[in-house]
């Protein structure tokens, strides 16, 4: 049946209908049409509802395998909100995440069983598990465990239609890192997913011959981008792998990439090793960028390499739907714009409206520093069974002239500048971005102080050792600690991006004048190499 309005999977459909026979995915020397993708998501939409008629919401547990791509569509299909998981994390996350969604069936790829035994294993009111790339149920699973195999899936009819669903339902769900130390639920809508890609169709014009890279990882909410615009425009998805993004220049001239969409530290990267060389990535026609602040040096060099291709920086957190603001980098009117030696992040996508407040609500002059804050269609509802929170996160009134807006506090420090734009300052609180990903320090400090001997714990974003790249570093203080022990501990309960690159050992923490923790006092100390790191 015909949804009342457009969804997230809506341009899959139409490029189903008009181009079924294009290629629709890459993936390590394999290829799915567009027809291949439909039926395999039909089938597996059909087993995800075989235990749980119309599932509320599905986990799909995997990497870069048609599991994970066709999975996601096949969580919509059934009329679900799909809940990506990353095989990658440790098993007590996905556990908690599991846990936190109220999943009801997991569907997983053959890489990751392994790890999915350990994580239903003792889960009261356990999800049912679809394995279509699996023949048998592997050892260890729990007794009684409802699970389907390749076998079992094969023997499913295919949906005949999507299962109907409303632009207001939940398209997907994510974790983002949060301050008490449990991850944040932001649940994005359909209208929500469907206002962005309608943003970003009219300004980039996608043909059906367009080849785009994957380089996220489909908890990272900049990977709907690279799926759902991909396929809206009858386009060619060809995921990379980390050993791919470790030459990502050979992988473009390699399959012929004509965009491009990553974090500017990968570019950063390359930028450092002297490979971005003029004209060298002849095919790429797009150049995006989004998830971290862009050095300005940087945009100039990847654009002299991509010299035929359109630079742009994108910006918006994951509860505005992964980006409502853009700059389109000019080589000559740019730099005029850049802040701190960082690309602006723009202005807004229509149907979106931005402001900068200060701490009491009240909007700032042009030119002066103050927090960012968005409105508009692409804003999320609310944090998942988290009132509170919300409430927190956002600010109701009307900064200028017009009707009152519900504006979420994106808690990034930003200034207009005389073009209208919106240039990047820093961080309002503690929260940073590390290789994109949205890191609350207070979280990786939550799981560090619930460890036995530590008795205090900060964490500190620091510049790396790439010029542009920064790096998480824990200051710990306790009597017999064993660094070793802690940072194993740690990568038991935490993804690999949120675990300190280095640790500092301190008897007595410095404090301000009002007896806090002084953090700049402490980053000042690390950064100078006056405090220097415990080997590991």
């Amino acid at each position: 049946m015909q949804s009342a309005g457009p969804l997230l999977h809506s341009g899959f459909r139409a490029s189903v209908r008009h181009v079924p026979e294009n290629t629709a995915l890459s993936l390590r020397g394999r290829t799915w049409t567009y027809r291949d993708l439909d039926g395999i998501a039909r089938r597996w939409a059909a087993a995800l509802a075989r235990h749980t008629p119309r599932p509320k919401r599905v986990a799909v547990l995997g990497h870069r395998s048609v599991v994970t791509y066709a999975g996601f569509l096949a969580g919509l299909y059934a009329g679900a909100t799909v809940v990506p998981l990353n095989k990658k994390y440790p098993a007590a996350r996905n556990r908690e995440l599991l846990e936190r969604a109220g999943i009801e069936v997991v569907l997983a790829d053959a890489g990751s069983v392994k790890q999915l035994g350990a994580l239903l294993d003792g889960l009261a009111g356990a999800p049912a598990v679809v394995l279509p790339d699996t023949d048998e149920v592997p050892a260890g699973f729990p007794v009684g465990a409802r699970v389907l195999t390749r076998a079992d899936v094969e023997t499913c009819v295919p949906l005949a239609e999507p299962v109907e669903v409303a632009p207001e339902d939940g398209a997907y769900l994510l974790f983002t890192s949060g301050t008490t130390g449990r991850p944040k639920g932001v649940q994005i809508s359909h209208a929500n997913a469907a206002s962005f890609l309608a943003a970003n169709t009219e300004r980039y014009g996608f043909a059906a011959d367009d080849r785009f890279t994957n380089t996220f990882d489909q908890t990272f909410d900049l990977s709907v981008f690279d799926l759902f615009m991909s396929w809206g425009s009858g386009g060619c998805l060809v995921p990379m792998d980390a050993f791919d993004l470790m030459k990502p220049l050979d992988f473009v001239r390699d399959n012929g990439i004509t965009v491009w969409f990553s974090v500017p530290s990968v570019a950063v990267l390359q930028h450092r090793k002297g490979v971005l060389v003029p004209d060298s990535l002849p095919s790429l026609r797009w150049s995006l960028f989004c998830g971290e602040a862009l050095p300005a040096a940087t945009a100039q060099v990847w654009q002299e390499a991509a010299s035929g291709s359109v630079l742009e920086n994108l910006y918006g957190p994951t509860e505005a739907t992964i980006a409502c603001l853009v700059h389109r980098w000019d080589p000559e009117t740019s730099p005029a714009s850049v802040v701190n030696g960082v690309v602006p992040i723009g202005s807004p996508y229509p149907g979106m409206a931005a402001a900068v407040l200060d701490e009491d609500g009240s909007p700032v002059p042009d030119g002066d520093t103050g927090e960012l804050c968005v409105s508009g269609r692409q804003v999320f509802e609310g944090y998942l069974d988290a009132p509170e929170q919300t409430a927190e996160a956002f600010r109701t009134g009307s900064p200028s002239s017009g009707p009152d807006r519900r504006w979420y506090r994106t808690g990034d420090l930003v200034r207009r500048t005389d073009s209208g734009e919106y240039g990047y300052v820093g961080r309002l609180d503690t929260q940073v971005k590390i290789l994109g990903h949205r890191i609350e320090t207070g979280e990786v400090e939550a799981h560090l102080l619930r460890q036995e001997r530590v008795e205090q714990a900060v964490v500190l974003a620091v510049p790396g050792e790439e010029e542009g790249v920064t790096v998480l570093t824990g200051v710990l203080a306790g009597a017999g600690l064993d660094v070793h022990d802690v940072d194993e501990e740690l990568r038991r309960t935490l993804p690999p991006y949120m675990i300190p690159l280095t640790y500092h050992l301190l008897d007595v923490f410095p404090l301000n004048d009002n007896g806090k923790v002084d953090r700049k006092a402490l980053r000042l100390r690390v950064v100078s190499g006056e405090l220097e790191p415990v080997l590991l």
